[in-house]
C-alpha cells in the first residue's frame, strides 16, 4: 500500500530501528503509522534518504519502536524465510511526483520476476527517460518493500543497486528459489 501526502514543516517524530537481514543490516524508519525508510545501513544511500525525509518533514529522529516497525520486521522475517511474497505495510515514500510514479511501477513487478529499466520507463510514460527512471529507482528509500532489486539491465545484467550488486543478486536468488514452490 503506497500513500502520498503533502507535508507541512511541523516537527514529526521519526522512529528508527535496525533489522539484521541475511544480506546486511537494514535501517527502518516510520513516521506516524507508515514506513518511510528501509535502506542498507552504513551505505551512502541510507544517509541520503534520511536527509530527504528531513527535507519533507522536520524530522525528529529517535531510536524507538513503533507498531509499523514491528510489523515490518515480522514481514521481513517472513520474506527472508520464503514464507511470504507480499508486504502489507502502509508506506510513506518521500520523493518527487516522478519518483513516486516510478516507485508505484516497481510495486507492480511480481515476486520472482524482473523488469528492465526501459520497461519501467515505458510503464511510467517516459519511454526515452531510461536514465531518469534509473535515477528515481536509485533514490528509492524503501528498498525490498518497493522492490528496486527486481529491475535489471535490458541485457539481463545486474546493474545499479544502492546496497551493492551482491545484495541485489541475493534478493533475486532468494525470490527465484522460493517462487518455484
Amino acid at each position: 500500500m503506497l500513500t502520498v501526502k503533502r507535508f507541512t514543516m511541523t516537527a514529526q517524530k521519526v522512529c528508527l530501528q535496525y533489522y539484521p537481514s541475511p544480506c546486511g543490516e537494514l535501517i527502518l524508519a516510520s513516521v506516524g503509522n507508515e514506513l518511510c525508510l528501509c535502506d542498507w545501513n552504513g551505505m551512502p544511500c541510507a544517509e541520503r534518504n534520511k536527509r530527504r525525509i528531513g527535507r519533507y518533514v522536520k524530522a525528529d529522529f529517535r531510536m524507538a519502536s513503533s507498531s509499523v516497525l514491528e510489523q515490518a520486521m515480522r514481514q521481513l522475517d517472513d520474506y527472508f524465510a520464503g514464507n511470504s511474497r507480499k508486504f502489507d505495510i502502509p508506506l510513506r515514500p518521500f520523493g518527487t511526483d516522478f519518483q513516486l510514479r516510478v516507485w508505484r511501477a516497481l510495486l507492480d513487478i511480481p515476486y520472482g520476476e524482473t523488469r528492465s529499466y526501459m520497461e519501467i520507463a515505458g510503464k511510467v510514460g517516459n519511454a526515452k527517460g531510461v536514465r531518469a527512471v534509473a535515477q528515481a529507482i536509485g533514490a528509492n528509500g524503501i528498498g525490498v518493500l518497493i522492490p528496486c532489486h527486481r529491475v535489471i539491465g535490458t541485457d539481463h545484467s545486474l546493474t545499479g543497486f544502492a546496497g551493492g550488486l551482491a545484495k541485489k543478486a541475493f534478493l533475486l536468488e532468494l525470490e527465484r528459489q522460493f517462487s518455484v514452490r
